[in-house]
């Protein structure tokens, strides 16, 4: 979907016009792919205002995926963290999407990036449901991709790195081609991992499963609040290893992740998925989820941090 232009980005610590926030081509991420980067939402939550949810949690995952890299970030985590409500504020947004970005950029050519720069942004746009407006309620059909995750000793998958979307971008593709909203990838070894961009849950006979890390998983940071709030209700939730004909057999399965929000899955290859609709237990986690970002609920957790000056 089209991005809806912000008036400010945060570069390397000043706010700049949105179409003068620019790199030189030969830059090492260009070439390369040699960023790491985080998806946040801000909500506009009726109890406290704008608001970020879990900023500490990506702020940190953003640091870890840059540790393993090697690239070393010239700002502090709390610098990138009130950089990410300065940036929120200034472009008036009382509800958006975040994307921090840490990358390569321009100094010389060859795959060792250590001669040249790290370099950070952070913008913030207006954008709705990552897999269109009805699919929270509706539930999209996805198809299992024939492309797989990464070994263990390829990449890291617990590192949101930009250069791993390359593998990202083959399911998606795969998937849209062939009439699906998106796709499910296996592991090495044959079992689930997760969609392109999405973690995976799958529920049967009121228990809830989703591929542990080692599937080859980014450890998902919605994905462990959906843990953390199906436990709450007293549901038992197990990560483990989930054979492909699970989905087959299952009565619910949805997708979680920050831009995909809780999106439940009908269908799979043609499969429909329980009654082919959003099962109960999905609902209710829903309820939850989308009580405490909106502010129907109180934020028991503490995940979200209010945006001053909005």
């Amino acid at each position: 979907m089209p991005i809806a232009k912000s008036e400010w980005i945060w570069f390397n610590g000043k706010l700049v016009p949105w179409d003068d926030a620019r790199i030189h081509v030969m830059s090492h991420v260009v070439n390369y792919g040699s960023n790491v980067f985080e998806g946040i939402r801000a909500y506009d939550n009726r109890i406290v205002g704008p608001a970020v949810f879990c900023l500490d949690a990506h702020v940190t995952r953003l640091c870890k995926s840059a540790r393993i890299y090697r690239m070393c970030i010239p700002y502090s985590p709390e610098e990138l963290r009130q950089a990410i409500l300065e940036t929120i504020a200034a472009n008036k947004l009382r509800s958006c999407y975040i994307r921090p970005l840490v990358f390569r950029g321009y100094n010389s050519i060859g795959v060792d990036p250590r001669p040249c720069p790290v370099d950070v942004v952070i913008a913030t746009i207006e954008w709705g449901r990552y897999l269109g407006a009805e699919a929270i309620e509706q539930g999209v059909d996805v198809g299992v991709s024939s492309w797989r995750r990464m070994a263990p000793d390829t990449f890291p998958a617990l590192a949101k790195v930009g250069g791993h979307y390359t593998n990202s971008q083959l399911i998606h593709l795969e998937a849209v081609e062939h009439g699906y909203a998106e796709g499910i990838a296996l592991d090495v070894y044959g079992y689930v991992s997760e969609g392109s961009g999405e973690n995976i849950f799958v529920i049967e006979d009121g228990i809830i499963r989703t591929p542990p890390r080692a599937a080859s998983i980014l450890g998902g940071i919605t994905r462990n609040c959906i843990i953390t709030l199906a436990r709450e209700l007293d549901y038992e939730v197990r990560e483990e290893p989930i054979a492909r004909e699970a989905l087959y057999t299952a009565d619910e399965i949805f997708f979680t992740g920050t831009a995909a929000e809780i999106t439940p899955i009908r269908s799979v290859d043609h499969i429909p998925v329980g009654n082919g609709k959003r099962g109960p237990i999905t609902e209710r986690l829903q309820r939850e989820f989308f009580g405490i970002v909106e502010g129907t609920l109180p934020d028991r957790h503490g995940w979200l941090t209010p945006v001053p000056g909005l």
